[in-house]
């Protein structure tokens, strides 16, 4: 099935579910006068009307006028508030319509027995303060408010609030010119999804006041299109270090999402923008290669691949030829985007890789971390979601990114910078 078709289906389904939230809500409001409630069916349709169109339009028109960025933007984070505070809400409307299922096969089944005992009454006729339907739908309505308080909340608030994450890599081939030298990291930029320049020139700030000695980009740079750095392009050509920026490519910054998967003309030049956008910035971009770092005549290895990763996401990486003539390097670094690289390929058959670094998951952009304590309903996909993790002398980073993707905010998992201190055992 063809995009349109797929996405024609897909609003027709949204458009029942939507009446179906609609006439619910009718319903516990009876007492509304006639031209109050069509007024709020006015409202309610006009909005619903907007988010379909504004949704087909984000898809099928093109994406570069700024107006239409920031417009298109506002419609699609409606859209996906709206869909998630219904969805909570369905539950409770499917109760009551099964507890109203129930009643009505009970009656028709004893229709010539005495009254039921769980006759559905009429609040108004009896003088109950609410009656049952009223009080579930209601509840419903409440419960939705939870999300789209803590969903907005975090566009408000969540979205630009980068945190410092500090952590030691000890290395027990760490040569000795190498003790306490500082490096940094971020991940996926996802420029496409910015909206307040100033904030993200914060997040700069705030990585550059760390005065790392080389900093890691672990992928992602745009959403789809190498045009979304034009707005920024300047402001992190500003992200430099001593001994270097080194980056990799994620799955988005293929085009894939855009163009689709097989290969055009328009998709490969729209791959060659974005590592020519890597090359002016002054990133070293590393694609199935390494780097020697040296310092005071000692050097450890840096190495970063294209995008490898499990199920759906590209397996562009190859191994073979970023290890190559890596052998005589006593620390090795490995920078990959998808952090599923590691246990499926890394740990299996590179052992000589003591640390990857990786993003990718966004910690799903919602969930608790602590110093202690983190979850989020992406470890249900990702074992290695979030932080620092060991198995025998090997281990892996995952940094939950710097930008955003989809909903354009963050509730507990919020945009992070990494510093890490290289130590020796």
């Amino acid at each position: 099935m063809g995009r349109l078709p797929a996405l024609i289906l897909l609003s027709i389904f949204l458009l029942a579910f939507d009446y179906y939230c609609y006439r619910a809500v009718l319903s516990v409001f009876k007492k509304w006068k006639p031209a109050t409630k069509k007024l709020f069916s006015a409202i309610w349709w006009t909005y619903t009307g907007i988010l379909v169109i504004g949704v087909f339009s984000a898809i099928y028109v093109p994406s570069y006028l700024p107006l239409y960025l920031s417009l298109r933007s506002i419609i699609l984070v409606a859209f996906f508030l709206t869909l998630i505070c219904k969805i909570v809400m369905l539950p409770f409307l499917l109760i009551d319509d099964l507890r109203r299922l129930i009643i009505k096969i009970n009656r028709s089944l004893k229709k010539n027995d005495a009254p039921l005992a769980i006759k559905e009454t009429n609040s108004e006729s009896v003088g109950e303060p609410i009656s049952r339907s009223s009080f579930i739908v209601k509840a419903g309505l409440i419960t939705a408010a939870i999300p789209l308080t803590s969903l907005t909340w975090g566009i408000s608030s969540g979205a630009y609030d980068y945190k410092i994450k500090r952590r030691t890599l000890v290395l027990p081939n760490l040569p000795k010119a190498f003790e306490g030298i500082k490096l940094g990291q971020i991940s996926d930029i996802h420029s496409g999804s910015f909206y307040n320049k100033k904030a993200v020139q914060g997040g700069v700030d705030m990585l550059l006041a760390e005065k790392p000695d080389f900093i890691f980009f672990t992928g992602d740079l745009v959403n789809d299109m190498a045009t979304e750095m034009r707005d920024y392009q300047d402001l992190f050509s500003k992200v430099k270090a001593p001994l270097g920026v080194y980056s990799v490519l994620g799955n988005h910054d293929y085009g894939d999402y855009h163009f689709g998967g097989a290969p055009s003309a328009a998709k490969a030049k729209n791959l060659q923008d974005v590592i020519k956008t890597h090359k002016i910035m002054g990133w070293d971009l590393l694609m199935n290669e390494h780097r020697r770092l040296k310092v005071d005549g000692e050097e450890i290895g840096v190495l970063g691949i294209e995008n490898w990763g499990m199920g759906r996401f590209p397996k562009y990486g190859r191994m073979d030829l970023a290890t190559k003539d890596t052998a005589d390097l006593p620390v090795k670094l490995l920078l990959s985007h998808d952090p599923s690289h590691w246990r499926q390929e890394v740990l299996k058959k590179y052992q000589q890789i003591d640390v990857m670094f990786s993003g990718h998951t966004h910690g799903m952009q919602f969930g608790v971390r602590t110093e202690h304590y983190q979850w989020s309903p992406i470890q249900y996909i990702y074992k290695e979601w979030a932080g620092l993790y060991r198995e025998q002398n090997q281990q892996l980073y995952v940094n939950v990114g710097y930008g955003f993707l989809g909903y354009p905010g963050r509730v507990g998992i919020l945009p992070e910078i990494t510093i890490f201190e290289l130590k020796r055992a």
